[in-house]
């Protein structure tokens, strides 16, 4: 086999040369101005970047690929991507650190819930699913807040333990926070609740939460009795709930396999609540999940407490949706980087990380306008199909064009893409 000699040219070429979708798309629901009215850290030297053009370089690169800060660095020299998004230069390593390490708690308060808020508000919504979940994030380091607690991965390491809030309509976040690795799921959970609710919800309604049972404490069922939202809510078995199942005999078939019954249940000192326990064949369905009850290896068992009064088959089935999160959670590690995002001081951490969120956000956004579907696409795979395309600049009538390398096939596809943005231009609240 010949291989192809090999020549180097000084032409400026791209290989994201869609990116400029998401150039116009940014374009089209003015984030820019509502960064412009937060208080984001400034720099004090006359040659500091603007700290809007950071928040958005920084998007930029996490779209791009980039996965560490380090990564970032790579598009300060892809002139033509600059160009698009119109900026004269690229932030390196040492200025993002530098900004994000001027975020502190009150800050970070200031900023994200109203950041937040303003990007729900782009999607009109009647009711929102809200779904609490939790991920450990392990740390090769000794950064602030990272502590050995609860990591199935990778047992005694260093880690810390964040909390998401997923609207499960639009696959947005509502909210985020960074915790320390050796805080329980419910940690701090009555304080983000409120911040969500209040904060970054605080124009729209909570039709239903969904949580796990990390999340199933007193203190948060009265936290949303007092709220008066609906939930259900995975419980753990303990043993006085193990006690109220043995005795249950009145199952209902729901399909193969899985039988569904409810009882009503105080623990001491608390009020009475609703529980569903599903009963999973382990013969007809091999692979299910649960708790295994009183030695007996032909059922396996798992429980929700909620205060909806709808069919137990219904609730099992709202709930099962809820597995969405994992996939949500997984695309934010593998495609936006959200456990290699690190630095030493935990606000700044939680500084990057929060802007992880927003950036999840603005592609859940293009899905939803640009792509016609929210349900599909990851950032992966936009990535391959919509912003890996080579490009160049050239010069027509004293009017610069971007040429964009595409086939035939593919051109209208594409044509209806920037039509769909356009038509976002036109009318920013459909």
């Amino acid at each position: 086999m010949v291989n192809l000699p090999i020549e180097f040219s000084d032409k400026k070429v791209t290989p994201f040369g869609g990116m400029t979708l998401m150039k116009r798309f940014v374009d089209s629901f003015g984030i820019r101005d509502k960064l412009r009215d937060l208080p984001l850290p400034r720099g004090q030297s006359n040659r500091a970047y603007d700290p809007v053009q950071i928040v958005e370089s920084f998007w930029l690169s996490i779209w791009a690929g980039a996965s560490r800060y380090i990564h970032a660095d790579w598009l300060r020299y892809d002139t033509v991507l600059q160009s698009i998004f119109g900026f004269e230069g690229m932030p390196s390593q040492s200025t993002y650190s530098r900004f994000f390490h001027k975020f502190s708690d009150k800050r970070n308060t200031e900023v994200f819930p109203e950041l937040h808020s303003w990007m729900v508000d782009q999607v009109h919504l009647p009711n929102i699913t809200l779904d609490l979940d939790s991920t450990v994030i392990t740390r090769s380091g000794s950064q602030e807040g990272s502590a050995k607690g609860y990591n199935p991965l990778k047992r005694g390491r260093n880690s810390h333990h964040p909390l998401i809030a997923f609207i499960s309509q639009t696959r947005m976040v509502a909210n985020a926070w960074v915790r320390p690795g050796n805080t329980a799921d419910s940690s701090n959970c009555e304080a983000f609740l409120q911040e969500t609710l209040h904060h970054a919800l605080v124009n729209k309604k909570v039709g239903l939460l969904r949580a796990d049972s990390g999340f199933y404490t007193q203190s948060i069922l009265n936290c949303l009795a007092s709220e008066s939202i609906n939930y259900i809510i995975a419980t753990c078995l303990y043993p006085n709930i193990k006690q109220r199942v043995y005795g249950v005999s009145d199952w209902v078939s729901v399909c193969s396999g899985v039988d569904v019954a409810q009882i009503h249940f105080a623990h001491e000192g608390g009020q009475p609540h609703r529980y569903i326990i599903v009963r999973k064949s382990v013969e007809l369905r091999p692979k299910v999940c649960g708790k295994r009850l009183f030695d007996d290896p032909a059922y396996r068992f798992s429980c929700y407490v909620t205060n909806l009064d709808l069919p137990l088959d219904q609730i099992w089935n709202l709930y099962n949706s809820r597995a969405d999160c994992e996939n949500r959670i997984k695309e934010l590690k593998q495609d936006f980087g959200l456990d290699q995002f690190c630095l030493q001081g935990f606000w700044a951490t939680e500084a990057s990380f929060r802007f992880i969120m927003i950036a999840y956000n603005i592609m859940s956004l293009f899905r939803f306008f640009a792509l016609q579907s929210n349900k599909k696409s990851t950032l992966g795979t936009l990535r391959s199909y919509c912003f890996a395309l080579g490009a160049w600049r050239v010069n027509h009538s004293n009017k610069t064009v971007l040429k964009i390398s595409l086939p035939v096939k593919r051109r209208t596809w594409m044509v209806g893409i920037f039509t769909s943005i356009k038509l976002k231009m036109h009318h920013p609240n459909p």
